[in-house]
């Protein structure tokens, strides 16, 4: 999730100054526009390194939800931060209806994240038992390092 994609076709080949409108302005508002740009293009990639980070930290918690069978949502938290973000997007002179759907969007991803924790979380308990289950069956005990051994006749 968080890995770097370094197979994209056009991970190495960005061009900051690409535009449909080169040549159709003034070359001094151009070189201005890109400027600009480059600021944008820093903040994007802080952005996407600012989520991967975000999401280490949420699969963190779906680890810890999972192995203690909490549900993958929690309500109360996510209405606390929706009013949170709104208020500091309203402080940031950012659209507060923006910020919500923006957090919305998150929480719906890292909620799924949660899910599919969960589920592969109950498929290896599912397995363990099995095989716990199969060893037994078959006259076998575990043995302290692990691996079954032949019980004693």
């Amino acid at each position: 999730m968080t890995e770097q994609n370094h197979t994209h076709p056009d991970a190495d080949s960005f061009d900051p100054g690409a535009s449909s409108l080169a040549g159709q302005v003034d070359p001094a508002v151009m070189a201005e526009l890109l400027s600009i740009r480059s600021s944008i293009d820093n903040i994007d990639a802080t952005l996407v390194y600012l989520l991967a980070e975000r999401f280490k930290a949420t699969q963190k918690v779906g680890f810890l939800k999972a192995t203690h069978k909490l549900p993958a949502g929690d309500p109360g938290r996510e209405t606390a931060q929706i009013a949170r973000l709104r208020r500091l997007a309203a402080e940031a002179h950012l659209d507060p209806a923006f910020a919500e759907k923006f957090l919305n969007f998150i929480i719906g991803e890292v909620i799924r994240h949660h899910e599919a924790i969960a589920e592969d979380h109950e498929a290896a308990l599912a397995a363990d038992t099995q095989a716990a289950d199969s060893a037994l069956t078959a006259g076998q005990v575990p043995g302290p390092a692990g691996p079954a051994v032949s019980a004693p006749a």
